[in-house]
């Protein structure tokens, strides 16, 4: 199997650059941010913008300065795209940053798409600030379909193994609903697009290409007994996707409380048998055995957009922001991940 995109050129496009919206300021983003740059893992043969305030970063700077962090990068040192975004309310700070964060995105979506050779990656926001500040989605990724006018899109998370060199995908069927949703929201459709999104994305790293399907029930239904939706639903769609798609190997309704052990596996040993994703019914399916086998090297994605889009793999962490304890892996490597697409992406002349 390859480990690497599927290119003839050798080298990345020095002109290739990347756009980082900072997400919510009173969060982890800021730090995180400052401290992948510092990195010395951080790609040099790219272009940065950051879009937020210089003000806040500076102020992020000093602080975990004066807590005797040394390897952060300088905010005066950077490319930063400095957005002014007065307060709409001045005793609600939560109401106020979630409507910075909403704006410094929707600027950052603006340059990407208006600039050739660019992609974004975006730092966590938090959906109840955007709420309370009227701006009324389940999170980035929807912002982000409508900005496109893209009907089929896909939450993917990925990671690359600094063990084996395999990269683990797995992709969601559906995202941001309750649980009792999740099996009205199931159908024939969605798992077709799905299935034809984490194709073609794993088709960026192996032509021949292997693929698992969660089921939705304990043990995936147990042949009807523990729910039907195995056997009306998700075994139907993949014989139909399986006459269309002959020369993928696809797998499943697998019980989700096994099919990931093959991830651990491949994650942690060179020898072991590989795959090049798994389709997950729904969020915390996915995203628990994900988070556990990657760890801080798991990468946000969204398929389906006219751009290449990551996110670290985490949320604001209100709680330990100004400690200096954030862990910036998974920035770095979302960051890492974009200029990996980006080589010979279509997308990147697409705008």
């Amino acid at each position: 199997m390859s480990l690497s995109l599927i290119s003839s050129k050798n080298n990345y496009d020095k002109s290739l650059k990347i756009v980082i919206s900072v997400g919510d300021e009173s969060g982890i983003g800021p730090e995180v941010i400052l401290k992948a740059m510092a990195s010395n893992k951080y790609p040099r043969d790219i272009q940065t913008e950051i879009i937020g305030s210089k003000d806040n970063l500076l102020l992020t700077y000093k602080l975990l300065k004066s807590n005797g962090i040394s390897d952060i990068a300088n905010p005066l040192n950077l490319n930063i795209k400095d957005i002014k975004i007065k307060n709409i309310l001045s005793n609600d700070s939560k109401t106020n940053f979630g409507n910075k964060s909403f704006h410094y995105l929707k600027h950052a979506i603006k340059i990407v798409q208006t600039t050739p050779n660019t992609c974004l990656v975006t730092g966590p926001i938090c959906k109840k600030s955007w709420a309370l500040a009227g701006h009324n989605y389940s999170g980035q990724t929807e912002l982000l379909a409508e900005s496109c006018n893209s009907s089929h899109v896909g939450m993917l998370f990925t990671a690359k193994s600094p063990i084996t060199g395999w990269r683990f995908n797995t992709l969601l069927a559906t995202t941001h609903i309750p649980l009792m949703r999740i099996s009205e929201e199931l159908n024939h459709d969605l798992i077709f697009t799905k299935l034809n999104l984490l194709r073609d994305f794993a088709k960026k790293f192996n032509q021949n290409i292997s693929l698992k399907v969660a089921g939705l029930n304990p043990h995936a239904g147990e042949e009807g007994m523990l729910g039907a939706e195995e056997i009306n639903l998700v075994e139907k769609s993949l014989s139909t996707w399986k006459l269309n798609n002959p020369d993928t190997s696809i797998e499943g309704p697998i019980s989700p409380d096994s099919c990931w052990l093959s991830s651990a596996k491949a994650w942690n040993q060179k020898d072991s048998i590989k795959h090049d994703g798994i389709l997950a019914m729904y969020h915390d399916q996915g995203l628990i055995p994900m988070k556990i086998i990657a760890a801080n090297y798991s990468v946000n994605t969204t398929l389906g957009l006219t751009f290449i889009r990551t996110s670290p793999d985490h949320g604001t962490g209100f709680d330990i922001a100004g400690k200096g304890i954030a862990q910036y892996q998974s920035m770095l490597e979302a960051i890492k991940t974009a200029r990996e697409l980006s080589l010979n992406s279509s997308l990147l002349n697409s705008h």
